[in-house]
C-alpha cells in the first residue's frame, strides 16, 4: 500500500508567516493539505500545477491561522478532514476566544474523521502517521510521513509552541517534545507551521542538538524556562 514517492510543497501564506503543505501521491493523483489557510485560491493553484486532486485535510490543530480556510477548501473539494477527537470540542471553545463561527462545521460533519494517537490514513498509496502531541492544544497533532514531520505549532526551529493560550498545558507540551517526538530518528525532517526561522526546515537531530526546548530531561527545568513557576 505504500508508496516510496511524495509530491510535497511547502507555501507560505499569511501576516503571521503560515506554512502550509501540499502532499500528493503520484501514483494516484490523491492529495491532501496540511492547516489550509489564508490564500485558498494559491493552494488550489498548487494542487492544479501539480496535477493533484484534493481530496484530504490534515489539521494539526483548530487555532483560525491554521483552518481559516478550510470552509472555502471544503466549497471547492469536499475533502475529508482529519482532526484529532480531543480537539473538536476544543475548537469550539477556540471559535469563541477568536469570535469566529464554525457554523460550516455543521453542514460539513459529513467530511470530518476523528484520529487517534498512532493512526494511520493514507493519501493514495502515501501512509500518514498521526502522532498526539498535545500542550500547544488538547488535540494538536503531528503528522509522519516518509521520514518527514508535520508539527504544526508543537515543534518549531529552535523553538516550540505558546502554552498561554486557552487549553495549553506545558506539561502535556514537555512530554510531546521529550517523550513523544525525541525518540524518532535524527533524520527525520523537520516541516514547521509558521516561517519563524533562517531556513524553513530542519531535522530532528539538529533539534535535539540545539532546540532549547527539547534539552530538558525534567519536566521542573521546562516549567521554569516557560516560567509556570
Amino acid at each position: 500500500m505504500n508508496s516510496n514517492r511524495l509530491i510535497l510543497e511547502q507555501i507560505e501564506l499569511g501576516p503571521l508567516a503560515n506554512y502550509v503543505y501540499l502532499l500528493g501521491c503520484p501514483d494516484t493523483e490523491e492529495a491532501a493539505v496540511v492547516d489550509p489557510a489564508w490564500d485558498v485560491a494559491a493552494i488550489l493553484a498548487a494542487a492544479k500545477r501539480s496535477d493533484m486532486k484534493i481530496r484530504h485535510v490534515l489539521l494539526t490543530h483548530g487555532h483560525p491561522d491554521h483552518m481559516n480556510g478550510l470552509q472555502a477548501v471544503l466549497d471547492e473539494t469536499d475533502a475529508a478532514v482529519h482532526i484529532h477527537k480531543d480537539e473538536m470540542d476544543y475548537m469550539k471553545l477556540a471559535a469563541e476566544r477568536f469570535d469566529l463561527s464554525l457554523d460550516f462545521m455543521k453542514a460539513r460533519a459529513g467530511n470530518f474523521r476523528t484520529l487517534s494517537d498512532g493512526d494511520t490514513l493514507h493519501i493514495g498509496r502515501v501512509a500518514v502517521q498521526a502522532l498526539h502531541t498535545p500542550g500547544h492544544t488538547p488535540g494538536s497533532q503531528c503528522f509522519l510521513i516518509q521520514g518527514n514531520l508535520f508539527s504544526g505549532d508543537t515543534l518549531f526551529i529552535n523553538a516550540c509552541g505558546r502554552v498561554d493560550l486557552p487549553g495549553g498545558d506545558p506539561e502535556k507540551l514537555w512530554r510531546s517534545l521529550n517523550r513523544k517526538l525525541k525518540p524518532l530518528p535524527d533524520d527525520t525532517v523537520l516541516y514547521p507551521g509558521h516561517n519563524y526561522a533562517d531556513r524553513p526546515t530542519s531535522t530532528l537531530g539538529d533539534e535535539k542538538r540545539h532546540n532549547p526546548y527539547m534539552q530538558f530531561e525534567t519536566l521542573e527545568k521546562f516549567l521554569r524556562m516557560m516560567r509556570v513557576y
